[in-house]
């Protein structure tokens, strides 16, 4: 029984943390008026008739703070990738400069910061009903064992370390929103 306590607990956590690294790499995707080349992550471009990544077919390179450079292997792909960006509405036009790409971030607005920092609360959200969501299938798991004849003082107990990995994923969650808001605030 013991055993199978520890799997349920184990998962539980490993989850939670899957859902943690899930978050920051939505986070990341997130502009804080910086310009980094994982913001292009999650666009595809056409390439020989299968949706593919743009990193898969082209250079990305952060120039400066403010400039993105997309330098495709192929030239036949300079005008996919271009379209693939207008069509991601990412919210920054791409130059196209006939060899390369280059995108071009405006500073951010107080207006657009507080966008920025509403979707990050929004996904900070999805991150915070995950876990919850995780909490309760391993509760559940618990409770369908108690009934199977675990104690109920090591049902108790697990709810409680179950409880604790819960709020410890929460507090990071709040972390990590506290620290995108702070970047995307800075000016």
């Amino acid at each position: 029984m013991q055993e199978e306590l520890n799997i349920i607990l184990e998962s539980a956590e490993e989850t939670m943390s899957k859902t943690i690294l899930h978050l920051e790499a939505e986070l990341t995707r997130i502009r804080a008026g910086k310009a980094s080349p994982t913001m292009l992550d999650g666009i595809t471009a056409d390439y020989y008739g299968a949706p593919t990544p743009i990193a898969q077919v082209a250079n990305i390179t952060a120039l400066d703070a403010r400039t993105i450079s997309v330098q495709p292997w192929e030239k036949n792909m300079l005008a996919i990738i271009e379209r693939a960006i207008i069509a991601a509405n990412i919210g920054i036009n791409p130059q196209n400069d006939g060899t390369s790409i280059r995108l071009f971030l405006p500073p951010l607005t107080e207006e657009r910061r507080k966008e920025l920092v509403k979707k990050c609360n929004v996904e900070g959200e999805h991150g915070k009903v995950s876990v919850r969501n995780i909490r309760r299938d391993a509760i559940e798991d618990i409770k369908k064992m108690q009934k199977d004849g675990l104690s109920e003082d090591a049902a108790k107990e697990a709810e409680a370390e179950v409880q604790t990995l819960t709020d410890k994923h929460i507090l990071l969650v709040e972390k990590h929103l506290a620290a995108k808001e702070k970047e995307i605030m800075a000016v």
